[in-house]
């Protein structure tokens, strides 16, 4: 039998792009792959995992290379890389996009917006739409419109066949339904290699937008006012506040409405009434110019970094506020952060094992942030994030695994509650033998030879 090549564009260590084509969004734990090759079409996939199957060659899969702890890398060993499969066709008479695997949500975002519509998913533009949607998708159209996977009509993906095969598998709700479920806040990965993604589309034209500051003495007042309000406001209306170090000294708190600024500003009357704002706005834009606010560059440049994070269920009691200001008083350096977004709306109105993602009841989910500039001060600011974890545990559960965290040693039960063993037998099925696996990949249940 013919043995098969890899076909795309194979980068290898002798290359002068190398660098540059392995290096993630996160330089903490670097990885130096033998081979990365970039898929141009589904072809190229699954010559990809036939060759890495033939070979007995390790493999991991990349899109849009923002890994937290790089899942998508490793050393020596085969990275198939799809970030060049990144098509998108929309069809504004069904009202559904078909995406494929490598568009980052930048180019998504702009796309859909040529044609007055859009998707609910992230807000860092150089993330890959596969990733995130696996993961469930949360952003500033969680509340109205739903996760992202909520809105995921169909998957093509290119699975283990037998020994050494690969196939081309659909699933959606009508067919291999299980697979679609579980692409449904599985995480990313785990089943096969996703090359397409069809999406069901929500016009959209201009919303409101606003941004308050709070001083560093309001501190415990403007996230209690913000907890308390954010979740059960108005479901057109999603908000995020971001709690910063004392070294910045301050919290701010922002958001996107679907309506006008004058309604924006009837339902922010708690927030703004709250303690002594040191800067209040709020404005109508074009839907694309709030993509472009909430775009942080600095998430997009790599960087040396360290993520972890939960979701609320309960609003913090006093205690915790206090101590997620103890620590953020003693950072590690300016730009550590920790985060929140509020849920509910649209998200909660699924139940926790309609989809594979578990967490459908926490009021928020909560970020904690970390980067350095030398690689000397890793170890301080990997240790405060663990002491935050662990310190704000009794107030939180779980952990979204879009947000992973290889210290966390319950993972499977952090990730995914209880549609983990579902997705163990979602496993089994589709992929037997493990082929796709990675720290923190969902095994199949049982040992295969």
């Amino acid at each position: 039998m013919k043995k098969v090549k890899l076909t795309g564009r194979i980068v290898t260590p002798d290359n002068p792009e190398y660098e540059q084509a392995r290096t993630n969004n996160n330089l903490n734990n670097p990885q130096f792959p033998s081979i990365i090759v970039f898929c141009q079409h589904t072809k190229d996939v699954i010559n990809a995992l036939r060759w890495a199957r033939e070979n007995n060659e390790r493999f991991r899969i990349r899109s849009g290379r923002h890994s937290y702890e790089n899942y998508s890398l490793l050393d020596k060993g085969l990275v198939i890389d799809v970030s060049e499969m990144n098509n998108i066709t929309i069809n504004l008479q069904d009202m559904t996009a078909k995406i494929e695997a490598g568009a980052n949500l930048g180019n998504v975002y702009r796309k859909l917006w040529e044609n007055g519509v859009t998707i609910p998913a992230g807000t860092e533009s150089g993330v890959g739409i596969v990733g995130l949607t696996l993961g469930g998708g949360i952003g500033m159209l969680s509340r109205p419109f739903g996760l992202t996977c909520d809105n995921l009509i169909e998957i093509e993906m290119v699975g283990a066949d037998g020994h050494e095969g690969a196939e081309l598998i659909q699933a959606n709700r009508q067919k291999n339904s299980d697979l679609w479920w579980a692409s449904c806040g599985g995480g990313g990965g785990n089943f096969g290699i996703i090359t397409a993604l069809t999406f069901k589309l929500h016009p959209i034209s201009d919303v409101a937008l606003f941004s308050i500051t709070w001083g560093w003495d309001d501190f415990e007042q403007a996230f209690d006012a913000w907890q308390k309000w954010a979740p059960f406001t108005d479901e057109r209306l999603t908000s995020q506040i971001e709690l910063k170090s004392k070294e910045i000294g301050e919290v701010v708190a922002q958001g996107e409405f679907i309506g006008t600024a004058s309604e924006l500003k009837k339902l922010l009357r708690p927030l703004r009434k709250t303690g002594s704002p040191t800067n209040v706005w709020i404005k109508e834009v074009p839907y694309i110019k709030a993509v472009e606010f909430f775009d942080l560059p600095s998430g997009n440049r790599p960087a040396l970094r360290k993520r972890s994070g939960s979701f609320i269920e309960r609003p913090f009691p006093h205690a915790a506020i206090v101590q997620m200001k103890e620590f953020l008083t003693n950072a590690p350096n300016r730009n550590t952060t920790i985060w929140q977004q509020s849920l509910r709306g649209a998200v909660s109105q699924i139940a926790p094992n309609r989809t594979a993602y578990f967490y459908r009841n926490a009021l928020m989910v909560q970020e904690y942030n970390t980067s350095w500039k030398k690689s000397k001060e890793e170890e301080k600011n990997i240790q405060w994030m663990e002491n935050v974890r662990r310190s704000l545990s009794p107030y939180t559960a779980g952990d979204y695994v879009n947000f992973p965290d290889r210290f966390i040693k319950d993972w499977s039960t952090a990730y995914y509650g209880r549609n983990f063993s579902r997705l163990r037998e979602v496993k089994t099925k589709y992929d037997p033998y493990n082929v796709f696996n990675f720290p923190q990949s969902i095994p199949p249940n049982r040992k295969w030879i």
